[in-house]
């Protein structure tokens, strides 16, 4: 490769020039992959929701932003996924037993006399 600035020979591969140290080649950033890894919200729905179905999303959760970080985008999003669907579903669970629990008081109150 020509320096642009003085014509030197340099290396296919280098950054400066050997006699001008005029900067040949840009280097590129690293691309940062934006794969939500939920793990707020899989905190949550452990904490107020279903325990059992919370413990996965919290599993998967952790695990994206090592799997982003490892440069494997497609396992940080299909991981992504199941966390996000662990959450819903201990989101769920729990807000079906809280409905559940409610319809028992309300009946216990009106047929307790």
């Amino acid at each position: 490769m020509f320096c642009t600035k003085c014509g030197t020979q340099n290396d296919d591969n280098a950054f400066k020039c050997i006699k001008c140290s005029n900067i040949l080649q840009q280097v590129a950033a690293p691309k940062t992959i934006d794969v939500p890894n939920y793990l707020a919200q899989a905190i949550l729905v452990t904490l107020f929701c279903c325990l059992p179905f919370g413990i996965p999303a919290i599993v998967y959760a952790a695990q994206v932003n090592g799997k982003v970080a490892a440069g494997d985008h497609a396992g940080a999003v299909e991981t992504s996924k199941k966390a996000k669907m662990w959450s819903w579903v201990s989101f769920w669970v729990g807000a079906g037993f809280g409905l559940l629990y409610i319809f028992f008081i309300i009946l216990a109150a009106i047929f307790g006399n």
